[in-house]
């Protein structure tokens, strides 16, 4: 996965203030693009860093809800 797709789908999950209250950095907390995002992130191991465990632990997060509602779909059919 692209570091410009992570941005793109966290901006989908939280949007750019949510992010910003996350992990302020300046790229996300005035006029936020993804390009000015990854500019930013390229340049900056520590921020690109905790991006991407912010996503991971999104990823998680969607997939225990998802697992969770299969199950309790599941358990209503019997």
């Amino acid at each position: 996965m692209t570091l410009e797709s992570i941005i793109k789908q966290l901006v989908v999950w939280y949007g750019w203030k949510r992010m910003a209250d996350r992990i302020p950095i300046r790229c996300f907390m005035f006029e936020p693009t993804v390009n000015s995002s990854l500019k930013f992130l390229r340049k900056n191991p520590w921020a690109r860093q905790k991006v991407e465990q912010m996503f991971v632990a999104g990823e998680m997060k969607r997939r225990r809800e998802s697992a969770g509602r299969t199950a309790e779909a599941k358990s209503h059919r019997q």
